[in-house]
């Protein structure tokens, strides 16, 4: 069948459920849960791929999805041997189910970033050996005795790693964590304000800085071809372009500033947003018109979200049929290259 391709997806490992890498954001996620009733459920969802999950695929339309590493994943271990085995196993693991079904599923590499090597080698190892088609990284990596450093990729520190990128010729999907331990404490901006956490307001926030750094560091005028995503409707960042762009071209800025040129040319060359868990149409018609046609694909976010949900907001989409076949499977195809007929 020809239907959607779904592509920030999320899964975790037996390997992830058995360390409960990511138990302490139970209660930010959903605050007065149990957190066993609660976790085990969503872990469930979470594991499972080819039962309930490919049910709700057959039954509205999906054709396809590409799964990854649900978040924090390996940012979110501080000890760099131990995010490196956090990436291994899971990529092994996941690459493992796709083999028993790869007309429906695929995948992005889970990555280390505590530096650019560890990065590098295991996102060449998944591309190359497990048959991947790029990585996924979960904002900052965790750094530290505490955990309490963080550690972001804009610096020339990962070069390496994204000269790689370039090379292996695959996008690398930046999505959002939640706040870490020591942001939660009285006194810090989200300590006494934890109804801001998650998805709806601080998701956005914290990654779109990241993503803000990213594109104004020189990374892409050094290496010019590498292609990032990022999801839901592109973190806000579509609709502060113009802003963003206008003050970062002003004469006392353009002496100083990192790159070349501005957010909104770096947004229309280098990065593609998705609509994962934002079925927003009149904000997809926006960045279409923003940051173009090509560079919009279509996402879900299960199991944060439900398949019905995303399949019959598009639906009910009222853009040409070009353009959504487009946004649901053509502009995927081609970024990800994916092994599907357009």
């Amino acid at each position: 069948m020809k239907g959607t391709i779904a592509v920030e997806e999320a899964i975790i490992d037996q390997a992830g459920v058995e360390a409960h890498s990511f138990a302490q954001f139970q209660s930010l996620m959903s605050p007065g849960s149990d957190a066993t009733t609660e976790l085990s459920a969503h872990e469930k969802r979470l594991l499972d791929i080819h039962g309930e999950r490919l049910k709700s695929m057959d039954e509205h339309g999906v054709e396809y999805m590409i799964l990854s590493l649900t978040s924090p994943g390996a940012q979110g271990e501080a000890d760099p041997e131990k995010a490196k085995e956090v990436a291994r196993v899971a990529n092994d693991y996941l690459a493992g189910e796709v083999k028993k079904n790869p007309e429906r599923f695929g995948a992005l590499a889970a990555l280390s970033m505590h530096n650019a090597k560890d990065a590098a080698d295991e996102l060449r190892r998944a591309v190359t050996g497990l048959g991947m088609f790029g990585g996924l990284v979960n904002d900052f990596q965790s750094k530290g005795a505490e955990a309490e450093e963080k550690v972001y990729f804009d610096t020339p520190d990962y070069d390496p790693f994204w000269r790689t990128v370039e090379e292996l010729d695959v996008p690398i999907y930046f999505h959002p964590r939640y706040a870490i331990p020591q942001d939660l404490k009285a006194g810090t901006k989200y300590g006494s304000r934890k109804h801001l956490l998650g998805a709806g307001v601080q998701f956005h926030l914290d990654l779109s800085w990241h993503l803000y750094a990213i594109t104004s560091s020189g990374i892409f005028d050094r290496f010019p071809k590498v292609q990032i995503v990022a999801g839901h409707l592109g973190e806000g960042i579509p609709f502060n372009l113009w802003r963003a762009s206008h003050w970062i071209n002003h004469p006392f800025k353009r002496g100083s500033r990192p790159m070349k040129e501005d957010y909104s040319y770096y947004w229309t060359h280098n990065v593609n947003i998705t609509t994962s868990g934002n079925y927003n149409t009149r904000g997809l018609k926006f960045c279409i018109e923003e940051i173009g046609l090509d560079r919009c694909l279509y996402a879900i976010d299960t199991p944060y979200e439900a398949v019905a949900d995303g399949q019959n907001w598009w639906q009910s989409v009222d853009l040409p049929e070009d353009q959504k076949e487009a946004v649901a499977r053509k502009n995927a195809i081609r970024l990800f290259k994916l092994p599907l007929e357009e």
